[in-house]
């Protein structure tokens, strides 16, 4: 069902390992991984999911991985109402699609992060989001607006 987790490079540089731009020691590598995931509306679908693994430069370039290296383990999705990087919270924050809106729990927005395990048994942990009603009615006003869009004058299927 899902894949295993593939190392990827930077698309830019190529590099495996990416070093912090705030602390040389500190780096990251980028993985990936396609899962079999169920949504809020029990709709099934194949998704790609991608995690960073920090560590410190040293011991990234010690494990010696290389772009699309396959690795034991897997990618879980992490939830939470308690920020997980309390300088900077809005980073995580559990964002609606392409609406911007922010899903919440009683008020209090929902933190969303991903991250490598090799325990292939670990769970990933969710909160379900009660804003429900404000999510319709942005995903309305897309479709309203997407729907809204005049044909092109140029286009025409007359011979």
């Amino acid at each position: 069902m899902n894949s295993k987790v593939i190392v990827l490079s930077d698309d830019t540089t190529g590099a495996v390992v990416n070093v912090s731009e705030n602390n040389p020691d500190y780096g990251y590598i980028r993985v990936s991984q396609v899962r079999t995931v169920v949504d809020d509306n029990g709709f099934l679908r194949r998704k790609q999911i991608t995690a960073l693994m920090p560590a410190l430069v040293a011991d990234l370039q010690e494990m010696k991985l290389f772009a699309n290296q396959q690795l034991d383990g897997k990618i879980v999705v992490e939830e939470s109402l308690e920020p997980f990087n309390t300088k900077a919270p809005q980073r995580d924050l559990k964002v609606a699609g392409e609406t911007g809106i922010v899903c919440t729990l009683g008020g209090l927005p929902i933190y969303r992060r991903t991250k490598f395990t090799f325990d292939s048994n670990a769970s990933d942990i969710s909160v379900r989001h009660d804003n429900i009603e404000e999510l319709r009615n942005a995903y309305a006003a897309q479709n309203n607006t997407q729907s809204a869009i005049a044909p092109n004058q140029d286009f025409s299927i007359k011979g």
